[in-house]
């Protein structure tokens, strides 16, 4: 409750802000501390990057995404007839294949001579090797982890206090456990009733990307704002500008919609 009442009531670029000076003000290269490959100073967090070459990394993404959406596909599409334990081992069996078929891609598609990873090692005064993740980009994604966060906090409590007592008592009446209940009762109920607001918050999340240019990040409306400066084609940058963003929310929107469309209860229901 304390965490949600601080970053909630703290406005973003604030915080935005506050999140940029601690990254900048953290140890130099040469005193960066290591762990598990990874390095955190003033310049960056750096991270061990695979040493693939662009299409193979391509698709290895896309495998990923395909473990993610497979799963769901073949839960949709399986026979109702089949019992619950062989859907699952099916849909786990897709997410299985698909996440090996990453690494398959990774550890073939690799650079020749080089290995699988690249970590990143200090070379005179600078890090050199793997991925480096700017401290603009920290700040902004920090800061609208925690105070989106916090928003969200509030939506799921609010989503588990609307399923009724009632209900659950009647699932622990017939015998099932905790767990179950809350797997198969109060997570379903609860989801129906955060999901159309988690969507709007996420909506909102999205185009608050723009405070990262408070920091200096490079983001898509600095590239417009830079576009405008060099081209002086105001309108038309404008316009790209309001297009992206309504095609990115637009997008998000459709596929909350189709989610809460559905989990919905279908046909009349009397709520008392």
């Amino acid at each position: 409750r304390t965490y949600v009442d601080v970053f909630r009531n703290i406005p973003l670029i604030l915080q935005v802000f506050f999140w940029y000076a601690i990254i900048t003000h953290l140890p130099t290269p040469r005193a960066a501390h290591e762990a598990w490959g990874m390095l955190l100073t003033s310049r960056g967090l750096y991270l061990p990057a695979p040493n693939v070459g662009g299409v193979a990394m391509a698709l290895a993404i896309l495998s990923v995404i395909a473990a993610v959406v497979l799963p769901v596909w073949l839960g949709r599409t399986s026979r109702l007839s089949q019992p619950v334990g062989e859907r699952r081992t099916i849909q786990l069996a897709g997410m299985a294949t698909a996440l090996a078929c990453a690494v398959l891609i990774l550890i073939v598609g690799r650079l020749p001579d080089a290995p699988l990873l690249d970590f990143p090692a200090l070379q005179g005064l600078n890090l050199r090797g793997g991925l480096r993740i700017p401290p603009e980009f920290s700040a902004l994604a920090v800061a609208i982890a925690i105070y989106g966060g916090s928003y969200i906090a509030e939506i799921v409590r609010g989503g588990f206090k609307a399923v009724g007592k009632g209900q659950v008592e009647a699932a622990l009446s017939l015998g099932l456990s905790p767990w179950r209940v809350f797997t198969l009762v109060k997570l379903p109920l609860a989801l129906r009733a955060m999901l159309p607001i988690l969507a709007n918050q996420y909506v909102w999340l999205i185009k608050a990307t723009t405070m990262g240019i408070a920091v200096g990040f490079t983001d898509f409306f600095m590239i417009v704002a830079l576009t405008i400066n060099h081209s002086g084609q105001t309108l038309e940058a404008i316009g790209i500008l309001m297009a992206g963003f309504l095609t990115i929310n637009l997008s998000l929107a459709a596929v909350f919609n189709r989610i809460n469309k559905a989990i919905a209860l279908k046909g009349n229901q009397l709520r008392g």
